[in-house]
């Protein structure tokens, strides 16, 4: 067919099946990320200080919820693996991924807006349920629309530096949104509360117009992507299950992201932990602004330094820095503010360049597993860093909720020194020890790039 019969062939097609430039799928890759992250980090940072602040759970509730959310995070995560190989048996017209990140996008914004819709009057059980019904279908909503996109990634850009530079900047950017997620929730749920402090409907409001807007950039990831084109036969299960066991790259980046769970506990508690140390969660726009512009600045200049250093040695310098800057966090103190922002900035370097190297470490094994088996499995391999993020957080979250639960803090009661100290504990030296142990696995990573 010649280069015209080829472009009038384009033409009928349908327009989501048009073939589209790199630079327009990296674009509207990007951009996805940004709504998607603007969601995620809306639950992940802030609903524990709706359900103390605004709900009104006592300590007994909160131990309830960390439970929960443990609990039930740790079966989505096991869930991924299983919507990993769903997604690669699955054969449409727009691919295998595509079509579940569609399908995700109005059950997301429901489900994230019924979390953040507790009602205050409700007696506590009744209060647990509700938000036990919503957190655990939200899970599985959001495994439906996270492992497809991560997958997408792999497959619509087959050149792993350009693949690199993607996954650089949807982390560079998603870091940006979370910071706008993390600075500007507070304000908008004050504004929107109608006085000069949030209230719970000004918190459901804000959730709702943020999960609106996310879910609608998140679909440029189905409207202005293409995936790779697979011709072979849809490949049985347990041979896509014993390519991913038998992967020992992709196992021991799984088993290196679990161990350095620690490294998500001020993400899970940052907010919480400046309500009782500071007094006030508008403090946290600090805090979370430091962490945020050193994740930025290292995603941005991550691709440069893979150029030069393999991602092993990224991966495993960036815990041992980590473990080391917590730990000086921990002997600076929360007294002073600034030494502790500047310790929680490199500590974002460090997690901005683990961010960007674990997806790529990921990537290379995918690749080489292709080369070594013939089995593409994009689904559940890139389930596997899904996984990873869930059982992080799921952990990060536990910990950091039996540190409070342990301190005895609720909201309303009398805050001592010994409920900061317990609690800083658990935003210093419990990610010191998660990162230097998951150094170990790291350093054990071999595979051809």
């Amino acid at each position: 067919m010649t280069h015209p019969e080829a472009a009038t062939a384009a033409r009928r097609e349908p327009w989501l099946l048009r073939p589209l430039p790199p630079r327009t799928q990296a674009t509207a890759i990007v951009t996805a990320g940004i709504g998607q992250n603007l969601l995620l980090t809306t639950v992940t940072t802030f609903m524990l200080v709706y359900l103390i602040e605004h709900a009104g759970l006592s300590s007994g509730g909160v131990a309830v919820v960390t439970a929960l959310v443990t609990i039930t995070r740790i079966v989505d995560a096991v869930a991924d693996p299983v919507m990993g190989s769903i997604v690669d048996v699955t054969r449409t017209r727009w691919g295998r991924m595509r079509p579940y990140v569609l399908a995700s996008t109005v059950p997301l914004v429901v489900l994230t807006t019924l979390l953040f819709a507790v009602p205050p009057t409700l007696a506590e059980p009744l209060q647990l349920a509700w938000f036990g019904v919503a957190y655990v279908l939200w899970g599985f909503a959001y495994a439906m629309c996270d492992v497809p996109f991560w997958g997408l990634i792999g497959s619509a850009f087959p050149d792993p530096d350009r693949r690199t530079r993607v996954i650089a900047n949807v982390r560079a950017f998603g870091a940006i949104s979370l910071g706008v997620a993390t600075l500007g929730m507070p304000w908008l749920a004050r504004l929107l509360s109608g006085g000069e402090e949030s209230d719970a409907a000004g918190w459901t409001t804000a959730v709702a117009l943020v999960a609106v807007v996310g879910m609608g950039l998140f679909l440029l990831a189905f409207t202005h992507t293409r995936e790779r084109v697979v011709t072979a036969d849809r490949v049985p299960l347990r041979a896509l299950v014993g390519s991913l066991v038998g992967n020992r790259p992709l196992v021991l980046v799984l088993a290196g992201s679990v161990l350095g769970f620690g490294r998500f506990v001020v993400q899970s508690g940052g907010a919480v932990f400046v309500v009782i140390a500071y007094g006030d969660e508008g403090v946290f726009t600090i805090v979370g602004a430091a962490i945020i512009a050193g994740m930025v600045v290292s995603a941005f200049l991550a691709p440069l330094l893979l150029r030069r250093v393999s991602p092993r040695a990224v991966a495993v310098g960036s815990a041992l820095a980590s473990a080391v800057v917590s730990t000086a966090m921990w002997v600076v103190g929360y007294a002073d503010v600034a030494a502790l922002v500047a310790c929680i900035f490199v500590n974002g370097l460090t997690l901005g360049l683990f961010l960007v190297v674990q997806a790529t470490m990921i990537a290379d094994a995918v690749d080489d597993a292709e080369r070594r088996t013939g089995i593409r499995s994009d689904g559940i391999s890139f389930a596997t860093l899904t996984f990873a993020s869930k059982i992080m957080t799921a952990l990060s979250l536990l910990v950091f909720g039996l540190f409070v639960a342990v301190a005895g803090y609720e909201s309303g009661v009398e805050v001592t020194e010994q409920m900061r100290q317990t609690v800083f504990v658990a935003i210093t030296l419990v990610p010191a020890a998660s990162a230097l142990v998951s150094a170990i696995p790291f350093a054990l990573y071999r595979v051809g790039r």
